[in-house]
């Protein structure tokens, strides 16, 4: 599955009273796997960033005057998209732009030819009701390392939420795999089967700085329960087998 992690930054707030996307950022997954085949455009939108909005991306009109306009990107950017699935932090607002930009084209709406997107705002606030939100408070929940981030940037941003993505949507990939188990059960037809027993399989033992990772989470796990994790609880002794 083909998807696409995309941001935008733009001169205000407001597509309706003609503010422009001026940076798109577009970050590849396929099938859960970073591929590198990334979108980045710098974009000229003929007119000044509000003074808030450029105290958040920085990008002067100076900067940007000689960068290609949306009409000359327009056409990489659908094909660059394409039929992918779009993951998006607070998605109403960067698909209000991108479909005000396409109108002042005399193009149909970009939302029209676009394929399934998922808000990764709303799948937030269902998972961390009453929580703060915002891109960089998700970094800091998953321990997502946004400390090179000064400045919101499209691109960097869009790499940013591709991580949080997969750390939000990380048990996914255990239930496809149980999924595929019943499948084989249901329909009697097993593969061929591989010996384990049979092939050298590795043992990585975790590191002195994971382990002491390791024990500051469960530290932060006591301390909100105000007692002992299961996790350091040790299992009870097994009863020894009767002799008679």
């Amino acid at each position: 599955m083909r998807q696409i992690v995309l941001d935008t930054e733009t001169t205000g707030l407001n597509a309706r009273t003609g503010d422009r996307i001026i940076e798109i950022g577009g970050v590849e997954l396929m099938n859960r796997r970073l591929t590198g085949n990334n979108l980045h455009f710098y974009i000229n939108p003929e007119r000044d960033s509000d003074p808030g909005a450029l105290a958040v991306h920085g990008l002067t009109t100076e900067f940007l005057s000689d960068k290609p306009k949306f009409a000359e990107i327009a056409d990489q950017l659908r094909d660059f998209l394409g039929d992918a699935e779009l993951i998006i932090h607070n998605a109403p607002f960067d698909l209000g732009f991108l479909d005000a930009e396409f109108a002042l084209l005399g193009l149909p709406p970009f939302t029209e030819s676009c394929g399934e997107v998922i808000d990764t705002l709303v799948r937030a606030k269902s998972m961390f009701p009453g929580k703060r939100n915002s891109l960089d408070a998700l970094c800091d929940r998953f321990g997502i390392s946004n400390a090179h981030r000064t400045l919101h940037g499209a691109l960097l941003d869009s790499e940013l939420l591709a991580e949080v993505y997969l750390a939000m949507t990380r048990g996914q990939e255990s239930l496809v795999i149980d999924m595929l188990g019943e499948a084989t059960a249901e329909g009697g037809e097993a593969g061929p089967r591989v010996a384990f027993e049979s092939l050298a399989l590795p043992v990585v033992a975790a590191s002195e700085d994971e382990l002491s990772a390791h024990q500051a989470v469960l530290d932060d796990l006591d301390k909100a329960l105000k007692g002992t994790s299961v996790w350091r609880r040790e299992p009870a002794p097994a009863e020894p087998a009767d002799a008679t």
